[in-house]
């Protein structure tokens, strides 16, 4: 994102804290330059198993509330559990918390478009411009059928108080907040980057999922769903009458299958995976509409703990018609082979965090 997220003037550190605040959970990597490529020399996640039981436990809501307190604390603990050595983060706005829209203008000069971009954006930002920080990004040309050259403009905005949180939070867990953005954007920088294959990436979290489409390494277009992976554990604790702690342990240590002991759970979770399949194809078929010009979406990659679910690729797969795979964000780091019997697990679950450490390496 461009300045008015940044909070500090650009310096060198020895390292860095990628920091994702999830809905349930806290992921952060701490990561400094390696021999050839950015290195992860910590990482740690926290999840609140409390929501599971009471919808009261998320961290944060889509209606934009994030309790300072509770996230103050975690932050706290998993920073001390790391022992990090460096205070400076990078953190992650979920997408629900921002407004997004795309825009056509004609083509003019920047100066130009600045002005009527301000203009455009009280439009169609549904809040006064001063209680916002705005910035845009151009996504897309084309040219209309009298041959005159559009541009296509991804606006985006952020209520001034949720900054204003996240600088509150991170300076009471004692860090120094250098910059914030949309985890779009950080899902285009760890998926995309000079990857020009079409993309959509699904980042299933435990109360939304984001579908973020990438081509020629930009983000170009975002959509998001209330439904998570903490939809098919509720889906199991209702249907088999047990505690949904116990639905979640079932949920990770057998997904889904088509036959065998675990045909049940899967006829059990499956609906609710489609529903999140179907929300996938709605966000697709809104892309093609918007960018009739760009080229049709390759593959997908499943981000989020909701790829952790065994057998979820191959089900993607079959449902969506497109070539579909894990995230594998440390493929853009270099690490200690002590954690690489982890790496497959992880690769889902932090791919926001490093995301966002990667910007002070590229």
């Amino acid at each position: 994102m461009a300045s008015i997220f940044k909070f500090f003037k650009q310096s060198v550190f020895p390292s860095y804290l990628g920091v994702d605040i999830g809905t349930t959970s806290i992921k952060i990597v701490e990561v400094r330059q390696g021999k050839q490529l950015p290195e992860v020399v910590n990482y740690g996640f926290l999840e609140s198993s409390g929501y599971l039981a009471r919808a009261n436990q998320a961290l944060q809501t889509s209606t934009l509330k994030i309790f300072d307190k509770e996230v103050v604390e975690l932050l706290k603990l998993v920073v001390q559990k790391m022992q990090t050595k460096s205070t400076e983060a990078l953190a992650s706005l979920p997408t629900f918390s921002a407004f997004t829209t795309i825009l056509d203008f004609p083509e003019m000069k920047a100066s130009e478009l600045q002005k009527s971009m301000t203009f455009q954006a009280k439009q169609y930002i549904p809040l006064p411009i001063s209680e916002v920080a705005i910035d845009w990004l151009k996504v897309g040309e084309f040219k209309d059928e009298k041959g005159f050259n559009h541009q296509r403009i991804l606006l985006v905005s952020v209520p001034q108080e949720q900054i204003k949180k996240y600088q509150r939070i991170f300076k009471l867990a004692g860090l120094n907040l250098k910059s914030l953005e949309i985890e779009s954007f950080s899902l285009a920088r760890i998926f995309g980057g000079s990857d020009p294959t079409p993309t959509a990436v699904v980042d299933i979290g435990s109360r939304s999922t984001n579908i973020a489409f990438i081509e020629k390494g930009q983000l170009k277009f975002n959509k998001q769903s209330d439904f998570g992976g903490a939809t098919l554990t509720q889906a199991l604790a209702v249907s088999l009458g047990i505690n949904p702690l116990r639905a979640e342990e079932l949920k990770k240590e057998r997904g889904i299958a088509a036959s065998g002991p675990n045909y049940e759970l899967s006829t059990i979770m499956l609906p609710f995976l489609d529903a999140i399949i179907n929300e996938v194809k709605k966000a697709v078929y809104g892309y093609k509409e918007q960018f009739p010009e760009a080229a049709g979406v390759e593959r997908v990659i499943l981000a989020g703990g909701g790829a952790n679910l065994f057998g979820i690729e191959k089900y993607f797969a079959k449902e969506i018609g497109l070539p579909v795979v894990k995230a594998s964000p440390f493929s853009k780091y270099e690490y200690q082979p002590a954690i690489e019997p982890l790496i497959s697990e992880l690769n889902p679950l932090l791919g926001v965090a490093l995301g966002l450490a990667l910007r002070e390496f590229t």
